[in-house]
């Protein structure tokens, strides 16, 4: 909030929708991790979806909308500020970034997780049990931003490029949900993993379906000036 406050003082009032995107977002963040939730996700694999839906997909979507990047750089010194602008067109945010690289960090890390002991595991070493909660967060941040361009991104792929991918993600998530109700993680209940790969399977096509809206909305704006210029163009020529 101090970020925005000082953004309004000297730079175009921020939109306070932002604001409350990224508020929400970092509600669900910290709601799936601590609380109630967080404590019958422990022994409850729909809990634990449920967990997993609001941390790794709703609150990265809700807080990429907010374009965090773009208040930092706002708020910061110019020198500070072409800094963090020479990071992101690093190499190693140009891989990062890609929308294969952060698919294979956000679901092939899901399928590792729940195709492995690695879920048992993870239950049993509060040092594992955290770096997947961070690691499921950042995946799921990166994947949003590497598809839905709201903040500066130096590095930019096609949007047939990133429909692709997004496609294949989808794909991705959707047949490990199947997988995980015929085959339950080791430790859980059928029951529980037949419940929460349901929760998994169309909760998590409800939030692709809002992303693959907003990727082609996108397009759709993109594309929509050069058709109106060739119509013109065509009349008076």
């Amino acid at each position: 909030m101090g970020a925005v406050y000082f953004s309004n003082r000297h730079h175009k009032h921020w939109p306070l929708y932002r604001s409350v995107l990224w508020t929400v977002g970092i509600f669900l963040a910290i709601l799936s991790v601590a609380g109630p939730l967080a404590e019958r996700a422990h022994g409850n694999f729909t809990a634990h979806m449920l967990g997993h839906l609001l941390l790794g997909m709703m609150a990265p979507l809700l807080m990429a909308l907010a374009a965090p990047m773009t208040l930092l750089l706002r708020t910061l010194p110019v020198k500070a500020a072409r800094r963090i602008t020479n990071i992101l067109r690093s190499t190693m945010i140009r891989i990062l970034s890609d929308p294969v690289t952060a698919t294979i960090l956000n679901i092939g890390g899901l399928w590792l997780l729940y195709t492995t002991n690695l879920y048992q595991i993870m239950h049993h070493s509060l040092f594992l049990h955290v770096f997947i909660h961070i690691h499921v967060f950042l995946a799921g941040y990166l994947f949003t931003i590497s598809l839905l361009y709201i903040d500066p991104i130096p590095h930019r792929r096609s949007y047939l490029y990133r429909s692709i991918v997004l496609v294949i993600a989808v794909a991705g998530h959707s047949i490990l949900s199947k997988f995980i109700y015929a085959n339950p993680p080791a430790g859980v209940p059928a029951d529980q993993a037949q419940t929460g790969s349901r929760l998994m399977y169309y909760g998590g096509d409800l939030i692709d379906v809002i992303i693959i809206f907003l990727l082609c909305l996108h397009w759709y704006r993109a594309v929509r000036p050069r058709k109106r210029s060739a119509q013109v163009t065509w009349q008076n020529s």
